[in-house]
């Protein structure tokens, strides 16, 4: 996966925040987070979904059975960083619960059907992430 991800990073950095393939298009931000157990720095690219209070990311995984590890990363280290397009910005990440996490999962799914596909290749309840603002 690590090769595969420096390729998205890579061409993101090199096209302010956009990249190709079956990301033409996407919301995509590099996630900066730090490593729940060897406490190292790592990035991830991902889709996010703009809302009021900041930015949705989704611990989809592809439909795996476990989370991703930068989902662990953020509930051990919830201030983070993001790339989003050509800048930053310090974000911290909590996750969302109830009627937040359904509208908001409804609308990825609504917008990106492979959410859905997602959601029914696994038995666990794919994590919506919040990332506000740090400050706010």
């Amino acid at each position: 996966m690590s090769d595969w991800n420096d390729k998205i990073i890579e061409e993101f950095r090199a096209n302010g925040g956009q990249v190709s393939g079956q990301f033409t298009g996407a919301p995509l931000l590099l996630l900066h987070t730090v490593g729940a157990k060897s406490g190292q720095p790592r990035v991830n690219p991902m889709m996010y979904q703009k809302i009021d209070s900041g930015y949705a990311v989704f611990a989809s995984k592809a439909g795996a059975p476990t989370n991703p590890d930068w989902y662990h990363n953020l509930i051990a280290h919830p201030s983070v960083r993001a790339e989003i397009g050509t800048g930053e910005v310090d974000l911290v990440a909590r996750v969302a619960t109830g009627e937040e996490r359904e509208r908001i999962w409804s609308a990825q799914k609504s917008q990106y059907p492979g959410f859905a596909d997602y959601e029914q290749q696994t038995d666990r309840q794919i994590p919506v992430v919040i990332l506000e603002p740090a400050g706010a």
